[in-house]
């Protein structure tokens, strides 16, 4: 039965980005009766709405649909491994899993970034469409085997929010000069548009916002960003957003442990994760309507659309800004090349189709 973690505000803004304990500290995974217990790690506080309740509810799924062959235990960010230090923990075998976002990779396998969201890029399900039919997956896989990781899919936030802003930004030239918390590409689009970007474990952003180490912060979608605490700090929330139309979250998994599994466990593996992001995104969807409407009439946030000359600079830097990132990385110039094809694809479905029929009901 899945459970659900009790959520603590104070643990919650509390997690550190430095680990509490080390991996010796943990005996490796138990081998008896033919039962495995794995470690999976996360970069997200423990119980956070959102990616936290999805990383414990895919342990939870895997230990129920295997009937307890393959347990798995959760450590929230800071408990084994630092919120950032995930994916060196699942390659190395501190970990069998994390739960995790691929663009906090782009410094160890630049083309990471296409696997959780790209400015003006594809949405949600558009993404999974990628992945799943398009050979996303193929290639991702490829790009993580010299880590001996293998990548699934295993939850979504959806679309996100532009993010929490101190000041109000009425024009293009006031983003110039803003120290704004922003992960992958999208932190490289605002860098284009003048600001600063700044990278922080989800657990550091809200102290940030209060010390004035940042001006403003995109995370998540209202029901995350609520649960942070950020309107207490920033009251102005910013839409679309433009820089994360997609947030797909990422379960790796310890390829040699992997490998090592019953051809039954790994599909378990495989179909908790296919099942945690169907139930994520939807899950996602509805709670951020609610989420939007308490903030809005009961938090009293000040809810902004970006100005015009803001949006219409950051699409006419996005093209330029992902050719100078792929520029020399022939993996990352595969997967952008894919991932264009992809979007062309699901442009011209979507013009006639998502687009259009928006666009009736709105009316």
């Amino acid at each position: 039965m899945m459970t659900k973690q009790p959520f603590s505000r104070r643990k919650f803004l509390a997690a550190s980005s430095v680990g509490v304990a080390s991996a010796g500290l943990f005996p490796a995974p138990a081998l008896a009766s033919g039962k495995r217990q794995w470690k999976m790690v996360t970069s997200w506080p423990k119980g956070a709405p959102g990616v936290g309740v999805t990383a414990q509810r895919l342990a939870d799924r895997i230990t129920a649909m295997s009937d307890g062959k393959l347990s798995v235990k959760l450590y929230a960010a800071g408990e084994l491994v630092p919120a950032l230090e995930v994916f060196g923990a699942v390659g190395g075998g501190t970990a069998e899993l994390g739960h995790t976002a691929s663009f906090f990779w782009q410094g160890k396998a630049k083309a990471s970034v296409f696997f959780t969201t790209v400015p003006f890029g594809l949405t949600a399900l558009e993404h999974m469409a990628w992945v799943n039919q398009g050979g996303g997956q193929e290639l991702w896989d490829k790009l993580y085997q010299p880590f001996d990781i293998k990548p699934f899919m295993a939850g979504n936030t959806g679309i996100q929010m532009g993010g929490w802003f101190k000041k109000e930004i009425t024009s293009l030239d006031d983003i110039r000069g803003v120290k704004i918390r922003s992960a992958g590409l999208g932190g490289d689009l605002f860098e284009e548009l003048g600001a600063t970007a700044v990278l922080l474990a989800p657990g550091d952003i809200f102290p940030g916002l209060q010390n004035g180490l940042i001006d403003a912060a995109e995370f998540l979608g209202p029901w995350s960003d609520r649960a942070f605490g950020f309107y207490k700090a920033a009251p102005y929330y910013y839409w679309p957003s433009f820089n994360k139309p997609n947030g797909t979250a990422e379960c790796l998994v310890n390829r040699t442990a992997f490998e090592e599994l019953s051809g039954d466990l790994k599909a378990v593996v495989a179909n908790a994760c296919q099942s945690e992001n169907a139930i994520g995104l939807s899950e996602s969807d509805w709670e951020n309507g609610r989420a939007l409407d308490d903030l809005v009439q009961n938090k009293k946030v000040n809810l902004r659309e970006f100005p015009k000359d803001l949006l219409a600079r950051a699409r006419e830097l996005t093209p330029g800004l992902l050719d100078k990132f792929v520029a020399g990385d022939p993996m990352a110039e595969e997967v952008l090349s894919s991932y264009r094809t992809a979007l062309a694809l699901s442009e011209s479905w979507s013009r006639v189709s998502r687009q259009a029929f928006f666009a009736a009901r709105d009316s």
